[in-house]
């Protein structure tokens, strides 16, 4: 099977060797690039699967990267190392664990298990939760270990109280997570640096054993990811990366565009290729994703084009407020997939934050449009989820401490806090888990003998369902370790809640179940560096479910429109594409003007999003939002300036005023900033709050038509009383402010 190939990117994908850098612009064909490529050195250069290393940043797209080189090769690249950067350092750490100290079998703690920790180490170190909150803690300690400090650095450069706990707590998280044979996200980046310089002969193997290092993504590449790829790549030079230093957007999780920015310095020689026509969006949305981009100083540049001329126009919405914008988008993509025939699974709204998608959710459900929310609490980060699997995680690696504690009194064994610290200081003193001490309770003084009994009966439990389903497949030991304990007895406890947490537990186990079924042996030679083949089924599952996402799941209809936030829309697309909130202080968002290039990112995410788009683009903002408890008056969003005046059709749910105006507005409004707030809201009143007259049909989201009888008051007081026509509904007097109304022919 052959992909037919542009100039560009036919030379990126035979590019003979040494380093490459692809300037690959969305939707530019940098998947289609790197698939192609590896097929490449595969079938062409005879380059075994297993001496290939490629990295991307999501599971999702790690996967269908696999399957276009199978199908490319028409056969599955058994030994391929595919995958993101923290499923591929877990792949190599298992193997390597030992060199660390560390069991194979090794738990990896999600950002819940890292906080939990936190929280408990705080509290042994007599240092409050409250005025140290374990988020905040974790976040200074995670974004130390992206930047590679260590404890001693952190503590050295720390600027409040807050940090020199956090620089005395890191101290200490490394030696308790090793007890307890675990990693937290950040470790699995860090532990291979640490290894090549720990183990000289360790980084020796491993650069012998990977001829070709690709890197897709590699815009958002944080320090100890590029550090790592380097080393692998240093000597044979092998080394592709593909991104786009226009679509860098993770600046506030370690990403750093400068690696884009440098490579050529960094390699010497360096090949760049550059993919700039585009096959996914017309020629009118990209003339106002270039606009908005061309705005950064700091990129590479490139000017995208396609020969999709021509499209729709993309359509700029203004809109009262959020429950206004929501019902104006609701109507108008039902009226597109009436009229266009287009499927609601072929449209998204975007929007910078999650908070946002509550009017949206709202609106849809009342007109009936399926939709699915991508972002929200997905199925592993649910409460019965972690239960089970903590027993599971037990069954594993039974010094997982954090595991042991979230299950020690689920279900209820009559073990409180007060039972617990006895089972703690005897762990501590004897540097035992807390699951081997439970064993040993009988010898712990001061338990009482109902509590030392649950405390023996809870290790007897986990140590028989070790040995009889260690070896098991994940299904099956979950369905053996739920059925023992009685979990779900304790959830039908609570009821209909109960019934749907249940459900939630046997949807795990189906999908448990349907991943073993498609598990395999990696295959590739275990050489020096051992197997992966010596890790349970149990194991392997552990892994994959600790490192799944929130942009791998999604709640709702899988057939419905794609709620989510910009940032987790990277790297999809869709024939219809909404980009709302378009408001300064939103979007970009207010913190981001006064950081060192936060306004350049924002503007990238914003690029990222127009960017989504194949076949129509809506932009919408909101003239006020309920932000942080209370009414807002907004300003759109300063990038919406810098789309081209040509692309665009303005419609609106109040009446339109045009550009030169909305400028003058912007202007007028700054130079108010300093007006008391009644006279700030006087003036945007007299220009542009809605202005309704007796008689004139609207639409309300609940309510649905009626007819205006009398409007009365001014600015924030402005109301109106509204016949609907459902004479059950009868007569309302309603705040503007806050009602969301449309008029009826604005949305025709």
């Amino acid at each position: 099977m052959t992909l037919p190939l542009n100039p560009a990117q036919a030379a990126a994908v035979r590019h003979p060797g040494g380093p490459l850098l692809v300037l690959a612009g969305a939707g530019s064909g940098k998947t289609r690039v790197l698939t192609a490529r590896i097929a490449h050195l595969i079938q062409e250069r005879g380059v075994a699967p297993s001496r290939i290393f490629a990295v991307t940043f999501t599971n999702k797209a790690a996967g269908e990267m696999r399957a276009r080189v199978a199908a490319l090769l028409g056969a599955d690249p058994r030994g391929l190392w595919i995958g993101t950067f923290h499923s591929l350092s877990a792949r190599l750490l298992r193997r390597e664990a030992p060199h660390l100290g560390f069991g194979p079998n090794f738990t990896i703690y999600d950002q819940d298990d890292s906080e939990a920790l936190v929280k408990r180490l705080l509290e042994q170190r007599g240092h409050s939760p409250k005025a140290n909150p374990p988020r905040a803690i974790h976040a200074i300690i995670s974004g130390a270990k992206n930047r590679m400090l260590l404890p001693e650095e952190l503590g050295a450069s720390a600027e409040s109280p807050l940090e020199r706990v956090a620089a005395e707590i890191y101290a200490s998280i490394g030696p308790a997570l090793k007890q307890a044979n675990a990693m937290d996200f950040d470790d699995l980046l860090l532990f291979p640096l640490t290894l090549f310089a720990e183990h000289p002969e360790r980084l020796a193997y491993w650069r012998r054993r990977f001829d070709h290092v690709l890197v897709d993504e590699f815009q958002d590449t944080n320090a100890a990811q590029y550090r790592l790829v380097r080393q692998l790549a240093a000597e044979h030079t092998n080394l592709c990366v593909v991104g786009d230093d226009d679509q860098a957007i993770y600046g506030w999780r370690g990403a750093d565009v400068r690696h884009m920015l440098s490579f050529q310095r960094d390699f010497p020689g360096a090949t760049l290729i550059k993919l700039e026509q585009n096959y996914r969006s017309t020629q009118v949305i990209l003339d106002a994703a270039n606009g908005v981009i061309a705005e950064n100083a700091r990129r590479l540049g490139k000017t995208l084009f396609t020969a999709k001329q021509g499209g729709e126009p993309v359509t700029l919405l203004t809109a009262a407020d959020e429950r206004d914008e929501a019902e104006w988008l609701a109507a108008e993509l039902a009226r597109r997939a009436a009229d266009d025939d287009i499927p609601y699974e072929g449209m998204a709204v975007l929007y910078r934050t999650n908070v946002q998608s509550c009017p949206l959710g709202q609106a849809f459900r009342f007109r009936g449009i399926p939709y699915r929310l991508v972002g929200a609490v997905n199925l592993y980060e649910r409460r019965e989820v972690k239960d089970v699997l903590a027993y599971l995680r037990l069954i594993a690696n039974p010094a997982d401490d954090q595991a042991f504690l979230r299950v020690v009194n689920v279900p209820r064994r009559g073990i409180g806090d007060a039972s617990l610290a006895p089972l703690v200081r005897a762990a501590t003193q004897w540097r035992q888990s807390l699951l081997q001490t439970a064993g040993a309770a009988g010898r712990i003084p001061d338990l009482r003998p109902n509590v030392r009994d649950a405390f023996l009966g809870l290790a007897h439990l986990l140590e028989d369902l070790r040995a009889r389903y260690g070896q098991a497949d994940p299904a099956t030991a979950l369905e053996q370790a739920i059925a023992a304990v009685g979990y779900p007895q304790y959830l039908a406890e609570e009821g209909p809640e109960g019934i749907e947490r249940l459900e939630n537990v046997q949807e795990l186990i189906a999908g448990a179940a349907a991943w073993a079924e498609t598990a395999t042996d990696d295959g590739d030679d275990a050489g020096e560096g051992g197997s992966e083949t010596g890790s349970t089924l149990i194991e392997r599952y552990l892994t994959q479910a600790a490192l799944v996402t929130s942009a791998d799941q999604g709640s709702g209809d899988p057939t419905g429109v794609t709620l989510m936030t910009v940032h987790m829309a990277k790297g999809l697309e869709w024939p219809v594409v909404t980009l709302g909130g378009l408001e300064d202080g939103l979007f970009p968002l207010a913190r981001a003007a006064g950081e060192p290039g936060g306004l350049e990112e924002e503007r990238r995410l914003c690029y990222v999003g127009l960017t989504r788009a194949r076949e129509k683009l809506y932009l919408s903002w909101a003239r006020t939002r309920y932000r942080n408890g209370r009414l807002e008056l907004s300003e759109p969003s300063r990038f919406l300036e810098a789309v081209p005046a040509g692309a665009l059709e303005e419609r609106s749910t109040t009446p339109l005023w045009d550009r030169g105006e909305r400028t003058a507005r912007r202007a007028g409004a700054r130079a108010r900033a300093a007006a008391p707030a009644d006279l700030d809201w006087e003036v945007e009143a007299s220009q542009d709050a809605p202005r309704y007259t007796a008689g004139e049909r609207v639409r309300h989201r609940k309510f649905g038509s009626g007819v205006v009888r009398a409007v009365s008051g001014a600015g924030r007081d402005l109301k109106v009383t509204v016949e609907f026509d459902d004479r059950e509904i009868g007569t309302k007097q309603l705040l503007v402010a806050y009602a969301g109304l449309e008029r009826e022919w604005e949305s025709a």
